[in-house]
């Protein structure tokens, strides 16, 4: 993750960058930069934490808290109990990735969902009729169906 950059006297030279020796004399220096570069650690992290499917960020740089997708057909009762649960998990401070977008089928969002990897995906689809949606671990694969009334505190309790 680390970089080193060994500039030499180029510049030292332009600047008239001297120090003085252990005899006294002066010299110009030999410069080098040293650091670790931010695009670096995002790569490590990315390395580090992914499986066949895509990438599983850990919750703390993780773009999203949830990733909330919808699954059903146009004009179900999916897209407002989705709509509604996004905005109840933003009042309660969780960062949420809503996929929402329409003309894409269930399958292509649950892809992509993995492949981002934020670490909670939640599902409303066909279990929404029941009061239910899908709840899944990214890093682990683990589902559940859960009320959809306690969502928001399942969330906010794996940060614990």
């Amino acid at each position: 993750m680390g970089h080193i950059f060994q500039l030499g006297r180029k510049y030292a030279d332009a600047l008239g960058l001297t120090v003085q020796d252990d005899s006294g004399n002066q010299v110009v220096v030999t410069m080098g930069s040293y650091g670790i570069g931010v695009s670096r650690a995002v790569a490590a992290l990315a390395e580090t934490n992914h499986d066949e499917l895509g990438l599983c960020w850990p919750r703390e740089v993780s773009p999203a808290d949830v990733h909330l997708v919808i699954a059903g057909k146009e004009g179900g009762p999916q897209r407002p109990a989705a709509e509604q649960l996004a905005s109840e998990l933003e009042a309660a401070g969780v960062r949420v990735l809503f996929d929402d977008r329409e003309g894409v089928s269930p399958g292509v969002r649950f892809k992509d969902a993995e492949l981002i990897g934020v670490p909670t995906i939640v599902v409303v689809g066909r279990g929404i009729d029941d009061g239910l949606v899908e709840v899944k671990d990214r890093a682990s694969g683990d589902r559940r169906d859960v009320p959809v009334g306690e969502v928001v505190e399942l969330v906010r309790s794996a940060w614990d």
